[in-house]
């Protein structure tokens, strides 16, 4: 079956300039879905972009179904990086009859992308077609490692299995999802006033990774090694503050910094694990002189320079390429490796599956900081690392 059946096509008119793009503007190499659907098998994209026009489940931001076509107008007017850009634009997936129709277009749009190493760039839409998202990873046979940009938990602590699925409520249908092939979630500047401490004690409880923002202020870095350990990442537009980002109903006094928000989406675009990223609930009806609109191309941007810029040094081959660090916790009651790649001077722990010394033992591998490994030296346990040995036990 072919994709183009889920897709309206574009009318390129409506954000090319009247003298046209030049040569190194990306607008000059996309493949667009006007009159002919992009070839994804023969001349292969690397990455394929596509709209999601339905904001029914959108609580609070009617109007963000709207705004691929604005985002396109300022990400084509952009310099190319210096690499050759594969990039197919699939046109739009208008809402279905249902919101259910919606979600199962972009599962089996994004599910086909994935499967072909084609990375899937979504711009929606509410935040609730994260779980879309997120469905497309479910007959790949493979744990899922999800991070999530926002302000808040979407996540409410009464919701059962039936209960509506929308923009607050997605993560607890991604948790209660059957079968369950969630492994790790990952919710980043959040703050802390948005969130209940029932829902911090949850994440805790399952072992998940929260961050806040005050920590992530002034040292984005930090949160590198979580964006690299993401199969997929979700980045609500309402997790940057207003000054930066009007065009969201969500945005507020505070949020991420918009050179804060680029280099992330850099981080995530550099992950060589990564396989999609969707960016939602901008709004321009709310937008400022397109300033939203404006900051999420150059976040594309971003995300596509970082792609272009992959060190592809995960996995661990070949070992000459990196240096392997050993040390001990608790009275020699755990032996932790860490291993840092000779390309990248990025680092990795070692976490075994049964918890046991024994380096012959099959292992998950966790991108982690410099910091970790100091942790470690000085005889404390890094919280990252019995976070994952909970899960693996």
């Amino acid at each position: 079956m072919s994709l183009s059946v889920f897709f309206s096509p574009l009318s390129p008119h409506d954000f090319t300039p009247d003298t046209g793009f030049f040569r190194s503007q990306i607008g000059a190499s996309v493949r667009l879905f006007d009159r002919d659907f992009p070839d994804l098998e023969g001349e292969k994209p690397d990455l394929a972009l596509f709209g999601v026009m339905d904001d029914r489940m959108a609580i609070g931001n009617l109007g963000c179904a709207d705004g691929a076509d604005v985002v396109r107008s300022h990400l084509y007017g952009l310099y190319q990086g210096e690499y050759t850009l594969r990039l197919a634009d699939l046109g739009n997936i208008r809402a279905g009859e249902t919101v259910t129709d919606t979600y199962a277009a972009v599962k089996a749009v994004c599910e086909e992308l994935i499967k072909s190493g084609i990375v899937p760039v979504i711009i929606g839409g509410g935040q609730d077609i994260t779980y879309a998202q997120y469905l497309a990873y479910e007959k790949l046979e493979q744990r899922v490692d999800v991070s999530i940009i926002d302000s808040k938990f979407d996540i409410d602590q009464e919701q059962t299995e039936s209960a509506p699925l929308n923009s607050r409520t997605y993560i607890n249908h991604i948790i209660l999802h059957e079968p369950d092939y969630l492994f790790n979630l990952n919710n980043l500047a959040y703050q802390t006033y948005f969130v209940s401490k029932e829902s911090i004690a949850m994440y805790d409880k399952l072992y998940f990774n929260a961050v806040r923002l005050g920590l992530i202020a002034g040292n984005v870095g930090q949160v590198e090694p979580v964006i690299r350990s993401a199969d997929m990442v979700s980045f609500d537009l309402g997790a940057i503050r207003y000054s930066d980002a009007p065009g969201s109903a969500h945005t507020t006094v505070n949020g991420l910094f918009g050179d804060e928000a680029c280099q992330i989406c850099r981080y995530a675009g550099m992950s060589d694990k990564l396989t999609s990223i969707g960016f939602y609930e901008y709004n321009p009806v709310l937008d400022r002189r397109g300033q939203t609109a404006m900051l999420l191309a150059q976040m594309i941007w971003y995300f596509i320079d970082g792609f272009y810029g992959r060190k592809h040094d995960a996995p661990l081959v070949p070992k000459s390429a990196y240096i392997t660090y050993r040390t001990s916790v608790h009275n020699d009651a755990y032996e932790l490796v860490f291993v840092k790649s000779k390309k990248s001077d990025r680092w990795w722990m070692q976490v075994p599956y049964s918890g046991s010394k024994s380096v012959n033992e099959r292992y998950y591998l966790v991108p982690c900081r410099y910091e970790d490994y100091q942790t470690a030296v000085s005889g404390e346990m890094p919280d990252l690392w019995w976070k994952t040995h909970q899960k693996l036990v």
